[in-house]
């Protein structure tokens, strides 16, 4: 096989015929062997049916269902794991990104590149003021703390070689720094221009909750070059909250102390405010003690980070 498509998807029934459509038209015109893994990460609005159709007229598409919404990244994993094209494609199930592209990609890959990242330019243009913004920021930040430089991040649309793409370890919600994960084994990485789509039905699965996530990954990926679970997610988010408390409290504490002379020693406000600060830190570092041995007990053991309850 000498392509892999994969196609992570959660709730996007009206989508997948005409998606299915676009992608085998490209495909073919590419005019080489090539497979379509459909990933149904749990979901719930009926489209596995629609998949069963696809599959019953289209021998190349594979589909996995799994037992449970495991999330972005799991079905990534899972996908990669069960793909056997020599070139492997990621891209969203929402119809914002154009398999028009995928030759973009693909030729990006010929030059001798090991990763090829979609950089959605045409989405600053359509989109909100209000996204780009924290967008822009969120990048900015990813780029610097992980020494990888890429205008956007949270691309799926993605083109890897297999060997790459199958030696990814990926668990809690890492999918957004598969470029810094594979940097770390030494890929060759470009970021290539594509196009942007408005989503054509169903409703975006983001919000404002990924901040916080990303943030938290973000630690980890920098912490132990790529590796993370769920224990940084629970402890990390505890910490964060009692630290910020803590810092923000003994910060009015000083300004009270300098600027009106407020004695602080015979206060029991400072001590804790210092508590919290230090319970915070303690927190952080159990969930990165957490992460790693989260790590080895999956590798170790082999122990996917999914499960699957049909393939056909």
């Amino acid at each position: 096989m000498d392509y892999s498509v994969v196609i992570p998807l959660f709730n996007e029934r009206d989508n997948l015929a005409p998606l299915h459509a676009e992608l085998t038209g490209v495909m073919r015109a590419v005019g080489h062997s090539y497979e379509l893994v459909f990933i149904d990460d749990g979901s719930t609005d009926g489209g596995i049916e629609v998949l069963r159709e696809i599959k019953g007229s289209d021998p190349a598409v594979h589909v996995i269902r799994l037992a449970r919404n495991s999330g972005q990244t799991a079905a990534l994993a899972c996908g990669f794991r069960h793909a056997s094209g020599d070139v492997i494609v990621a891209l969203d199930a929402d119809l914002q990104n154009d398999p028009a592209d995928i030759p973009r990609l693909l030729a990006a890959l010929d030059q001798g590149y090991d990763l090829a990242s979609g950089w959605r330019t045409a989405r600053w243009q359509k989109e909100k003021f209000t996204r780009r913004i924290p967008s822009i920021a969120a990048n900015s930040l990813i780029s610097a703390i992980t020494g990888v430089r890429l205008h956007d991040y949270g691309c799926t649309f993605k083109a890897y070689r297999r060997e790459l793409a199958q030696s990814l370890n990926l668990y809690g919600e890492m999918h957004r720094f598969v470029p810094a994960i594979a940097a770390e084994q030494g890929a060759r990485i470009v970021e290539v221009p594509i196009g942007f789509r408005p989503r054509r039905a169903g409703i975006s699965k983001y919000g404002l909750g990924r901040i916080i996530r990303t943030l938290l990954d973000l630690v980890t990926v920098k912490f132990l070059s790529g590796y993370s679970t769920a224990p940084i997610q629970i402890f990390g988010l505890i910490g964060i909250v009692l630290g910020g408390l803590g810092s923000l409290w003994t910060f009015i504490l000083v300004i009270e102390k300098v600027l009106f002379g407020y004695t602080l020693g015979n206060r029991p406000a400072l001590l804790l405010a210092v508590l919290l600060v230090v319970v915070g830190v303690q927190f952080i570092s159990m969930g990165l003690l957490g992460e790693m041995l989260a790590r080895t007990y999956h590798e170790s053991q082999g122990k996917p980070v999914y499960i699957i309850k049909e393939e056909f």
